[in-house]
């Protein structure tokens, strides 16, 4: 077999020539491979650093681990280690061949060629190797085409893409993810195979997957990801509440037809839009979710049209079984949930007359997401009618002003109670109870009305004036329901 090529690629990196020189130094055959090799071509940097080694992986990564001063993490199993330098992560990897069996989400890990190393790799563009020996360094071995297939921005794979799929089902969500971060069509042949062996997803780990997800939601533009994972069926499985959306129902009443647009599409839409003006993943995250709802929430009203009251608290409540299903980290929950619960709320507070109790409520609400709220909703904007859009981004202007001078002005920028929660027992006689949070929640309404300012002084004032009162009146079906 021909194993080499006429590229050569620029193995400048201080990192990787010292690596380079003690795989001479301990007579290591050792290849840059992968996602390096490929980024190299197209001109990308990275820090995540790929070596295939024709030796003993964790034996060479130790030797590497001990030039930098850094430590080894060793999978045994999978003959692998991890070494991080600096800003790099350099992982070794021992020339191998792995599988899965059909019902296993582990791979069997045998040792094997350079050549079984780069057969079993995911794509064509990823099955290159750059050789780290010293006469021949950055040269570049393609046995598989992939060379050819980075100008043409197609992903395919090295074997026939049952077969590489059916060895690692991740592959399917990788596909989608490469496309959508490197601007690559996927082969027809591979979307094929995708569609045809979705529900094999199954096998693999929702860890994995979910990181797989998030990679798309983080590329330039993941609507393309996204939409693969739909054509080819794997969105059921994966995230079956964004498979619903999609679709068009129609109602007809008499000779006329009414329908909705299409919620898949246009949250994909919303995505791209959000895109461009933040990386924040989960900010992205929560405008893939702010109309998650709708599927569950439309209904038809004649002389009405369709309507989907109420689809964003729905939509927030799906949240936590959402994350935990997915195994994402429950710290970006209540973010999330907050920005899908009020993603409609600015639009709300166009009027003019609208009252600053209102907006003080929306400020609270929103928190230190403010900012993050006004883009989701500047990207929720899709009409194709360009003076639509331009009132739309104008009335968002205005609103965003009122709200942040607000904010400013009675100082609810981390909004509490005055009164701290040893205070009001010691003023109120009471002991930690329900009728004690319902005190504290009271005089925050009226701060969040208007009726007294967020000021110390104030609240015990109003507290003495009312506390007795509001001891008999004890907490009222409203307590806790701010907004």
């Amino acid at each position: 077999m021909s194993t080499t090529s006429n590229t050569v690629i620029d193995i400048t990196d201080p990192v990787l020539l010292r690596i380079a020189a003690l795989a001479h130094e301990h007579g290591v055959h050792a290849y840059v491979v992968g996602g390096y090799v490929r980024d190299a071509i197209m001109g990308r940097a990275r820090t995540d650093i790929d070596i295939t080694v024709e030796a003993d992986p964790l034996e060479f990564a130790r030797v590497v681990a001990d030039v930098f001063r850094s430590k080894t993490v060793e999978f045994a199993n999978f003959r692998t280690a991890m070494v991080p330098i600096g800003e790099y992560h350099v992982e070794f990897v021992g020339t191998r061949r792995e599988e899965y069996h059909q019902d296993s989400r582990k791979p069997i890990v045998v040792a094997g060629t350079l050549e079984d190393d780069l057969r079993r790799r995911d794509f064509t563009v990823n099955a290159l190797a750059a050789n780290l020996a010293a006469n021949d360094l950055g040269t570049v071995i393609d046995l598989f085409g992939g060379i050819e297939d980075i100008p043409r921005k197609i992903l395919k794979t090295p074997l026939d893409p049952v077969i590489t799929m059916s060895d690692d089902p991740l592959r399917m969500m990788r596909a989608a993810r490469f496309a959508a971060q490197l601007g690559f069509d996927v082969e027809q042949s591979v979307l094929d195979a995708m569609s045809s062996m979705a529900d094999r997803i199954g096998i693999i780990s929702q860890e994995r997957i979910t990181d797989e997800f998030l990679k798309i939601l983080a590329a330039p533009k993941p609507s393309i990801g996204l939409k693969i994972l739909y054509d080819t069926g794997l969105m059921k499985h994966v995230f079956p509440e964004v498979h619903n959306l999609a679709g068009v129902e129609i109602v007809s009443l008499g000779s006329r037809e009414f329908q909705h647009k299409d919620v898949f599409l246009h949250t994909l839409q919303v995505v791209d839009n959000l895109s461009k003006m933040s990386d924040n993943v989960w900010l992205r995250f929560a405008t893939l979710m702010h109309d998650v709802a709708k599927s569950r929430t439309k209904k038809f009203i004649d002389g009405t049209g369709w309507t989907f009251h109420g689809h964003e608290e729905v939509g927030a409540r799906w949240q936590e079984k959402i994350f935990r299903r997915m195994r994402l980290p429950l710290q970006h929950l209540p973010y999330v949930q907050s920005l899908v619960r009020l993603h409609q709320r600015p639009m709300m507070l166009v009027d003019e007359g609208v009252s600053d109790s209102a907006i003080r409520r929306l400020a609270v609400q929103a928190g230190d997401a403010i900012n993050d709220l006004f883009m989701l909703c500047r990207a929720d904007i899709t009409t194709r009618n360009p003076s639509r859009a331009a009132k739309y981004l104008r009335n968002y202007d205005i609103v965003e002003s009122k709200l942040l001078d607000v904010r400013e002005r009675d100082q609810l920028r981390a909004f509490q109670s005055p009164i701290r929660g040893e205070e009001l027992m010691e003023l109120s006689g009471l002991g930690p109870c329900r009728t004690l949070g319902y005190i504290k929640w009271m005089i925050e309404e009226a701060i969040l009305d208007g009726i007294i300012p967020n000021e110390v002084d104030a609240a015990r004032g109003y507290l003495m004036s009312n506390i007795e009162q509001w001891k008999h009146d004890g907490p009222t079906a409203e307590f806790g329901r701010r907004g």
